[in-house]
């Protein structure tokens, strides 16, 4: 096994994440499921990977300036990653958070020296909103830029260059399929477009929770939701600058019942202490799967995402009173 060469700073450390064959939904759709590592970048998540990208392309505008401020709206995994990466090359972080978020991702950003600005959660619509906060916060904000995530498409970028590349790569060419859920969209267009530059007949599929509505807009073309779901950072209710474009081929709609069943056999079975979005992803990942299967795909491949570790909801998901309060299942082991 080749070691790693070292990194010569550490920033370098965000992407080239592992893949790994997940056996148990490898098992259940019939065909081989990998997952894609994320929870190793330098703040735990995917989000790593559009932080810096968005960064370093307002570095590059021009538009932040040395020891400027970036403020960005985020249910907490992205501000995670800004204030990171921020903190690397001498920025200073606002990040605007629904206060019904995890208490460790707002633990985190403490941590990490962000200010940390909540807001009750609400409809894009209203002005109130996490995201229209963090604009105006930004507005008003001397030196500062507004990460804006949703619309920067330099998020999306990031994963066309990097993430795609890493499929693409550590599969040798021979991918069949990808899958994942989306919150700004940047992950499922960027890979998807990424992968499909190589071979147009690799499957892009949409996986999406209750309570979001690009399911029914990408079956249907209309963006209607249906439920809700308590998973964070997925589900969206509009097509973002980062969703334009991208190359869905099929959808599935997921519900937090099967997403945790996921997270509780991953880490029971394989050892891999997920969050809610990463199991809602697996049980795309095995949908999308048995799709290809019954349509006469031979042994197909499958990849999808494993956004963040399930340390960041210790609170939440790992807590059997919440889980009860919400009329989730509770893990057999924390029953008393």
């Amino acid at each position: 096994m080749m070691t790693p060469a070292p990194r010569d700073d550490t920033l370098e450390l965000i992407g080239n994440t592992r893949l790994v064959l997940l056996q148990g939904p490898s098992e259940a759709a019939g065909c081989q499921i990998f997952g894609k590592c994320e929870f190793e970048n330098p703040g735990a998540s995917v989000k790593d990977r559009a932080a810096l990208g968005i960064i370093r392309a307002a570095e590059a505008s021009g538009e932040l300036k040395p020891g400027g401020t970036i403020v960005e709206g985020t249910a907490g995994n992205t501000g995670i990653g800004i204030a990171l990466v921020a903190n690397a090359l001498g920025y200073k972080t606002i990040i605007v958070m629904p206060d019904n978020q995890s208490k460790e991702k707002m633990d985190t950003l403490r941590a990490l020296g962000a200010e940390l600005v909540t807001v009750p959660p609400t409809k894009f619509a209203n002005p109130g909103h996490f995201v229209h906060t963090s604009r105006r916060l930004a507005e008003e904000t001397e030196g500062a830029i507004w990460a804006n995530q949703f619309d920067n498409i330099a998020n999306r970028k990031a994963h066309i260059e990097g993430t795609a590349e890493e499929l693409w790569e550590q599969l040798e060419g021979k991918i069949d399929g990808f899958t994942c859920a989306a919150g700004t969209g940047g992950t499922i267009a960027g890979v998807g477009m990424g992968l499909k530059a190589h071979d147009e007949t690799v499957q892009i599929a949409l996986t999406d929770p209750h309570g979001a509505a690009l399911y029914s807009y990408f079956a249907e073309g209309e963006l209607k939701s249906e439920g809700s779901s308590v998973a964070e950072g997925i589900g969206q209710g509009r097509i973002t600058a980062n969703l334009e474009g991208a190359p869905i081929d099929t959808q599935f709609r997921i519900s937090d019942e099967e997403g945790l069943e996921w997270v509780a056999r991953l880490l029971r079975e394989e050892g891999l202490c997920l969050g809610l979005s990463s199991g809602i992803n697996v049980a795309g990942a095995v949908a999308l799967g048995k799709h290809l299967v019954a349509e006469g795909r031979e042994n197909p491949r499958i990849a999808t995402i494993l956004c963040d570790t399930g340390f960041r909801y210790l609170s939440t998901l790992y807590n059997p009173e919440w889980l009860a309060e919400k009329d989730l299942p509770v893990f057999d082991w924390l029953k008393s």
